[in-house]
């Protein structure tokens, strides 16, 4: 990963003093890393005397992240026309105001700020955009350090958590790495417990989520040569079963396991007319660019996007592009 230059350090930090308060906010649907860099941004708002406000569409189903709900809200703080001329909006972890999710407020014609480390970020002005880093917190890391120093001991455990969901517990970092690890290393100095980490990551699942997860692996097909793993859930799967969350990342890690899958598809039926669709990779083929063709986004090896449609008509149309490259 890069180092954030200074000249983009002090846009972030020029950002911060024009203005008096900030809504600070996520992608809807939040990971750990989306939870956890919004705190640190907190952070580094609170350290410099700033007001804020954390908001997020939720829902909160991942276990790792339901205990940092009630830092959260979804209705906004009501300013007056004057006090949202001195207010900015901060985004984290992605570019896209329609990945925001259902606020209740206005976020538009507001002086807006992004940091995030996807490969088809959209934002090219007033931002801090890097997809090489392997994470937003591993972002917002940089940037407390550069304007405030050493990281206190919780902010140290929650972008370690936020680094730590993002890169699989390091699985999913490459040669090109190093970087990463000096930065974990300075985290675990300033008190992150990696074991700690490992446990609330890893632990604490629902027993619906391991039905729902035996449930979509039992529906698993393999297609082109054994190569794509495609998999689906139901409305009534998620009625029955997925109330509680589901566990993705086990789903993909298992799949992708899995000798001659080089890809996985999972397509969930969200609403009558739409479906939200996740996609994984081993290193040779870039979901992001397939994802990009629906509207979506990502990494290269992790994407997603919402779509409209039905579960066979979205699977087919989705196959179809995989098929182009396997």
């Amino acid at each position: 990963m890069q180092i954030i230059s200074d000249e983009k350090i002090n846009e972030f930090k020029n950002f911060l003093g024009s203005h008096d308060f900030f809504y600070v906010i996520s992608h809807k649907d939040p990971d750990g890393d989306a939870i956890f860099s919004s705190l640190g941004m907190k952070d580094i708002l609170e350290a410099k005397g700033l007001s804020y406000q954390l908001l997020s569409a939720g829902p909160f189903k991942r276990p790792e992240i339901r205990s940092k709900a009630k830092f959260f809200s979804n209705q906004m703080i009501f300013l007056s026309e004057p006090e949202r001329k001195k207010a900015g909006l901060i985004i984290l972890d992605c570019s896209e105001m329609e990945r925001l999710g259902e606020i209740d407020g206005d976020l538009k014609n507001l002086d807006t700020f992004t940091i995030d480390h996807h490969k088809t970020a959209a934002a090219s002005e007033n931002c801090i955009i890097d997809s090489t880093s392997p994470a937003t917190a591993a972002l917002i890391q940089q940037i407390y350090e550069k304007l405030l120093g050493k990281l206190p001991k919780q902010t140290a455990e929650n972008l370690f958590f936020g680094l730590s969901t993002d890169t699989g517990y390091f699985r999913f970092l490459n040669t090109d790495s190093a970087e990463v690890f000096r930065q974990a290393a300075r985290l675990v100095e300033s008190g992150a417990d990696p074991r700690k980490t490992y446990d609330e990551m890893t632990g604490g699942k629902p027993y619906s989520t391991r039905k729902l997860l035996g449930i979509m692996l039992d529906r698993v097909e393999r297609r082109y040569n054994n190569k794509l793993a495609v998999t689906y859930e139901t409305m009534e799967d998620t009625k029955k079963w997925g109330q509680e969350g589901r566990d993705s990342d086990a789903l993909y890690s298992l799949l992708l396991s899995v000798d001659g899958v080089e890809a996985v598809l999972f397509v969930r039926q969200d609403t009558e007319l739409t479906c939200t669709c996740g996609f994984r990779s081993r290193d040779k083929i870039d979901v992001s660019a397939i994802a990009a063709k629906f509207g979506g986004g990502g990494h290269k090896n992790a994407a997603g996007l919402s779509i409209d449609g039905k579960i066979p008509d979205v699977l087919e149309k989705i196959c179809a592009e995989f098929k182009k490259v396997m």
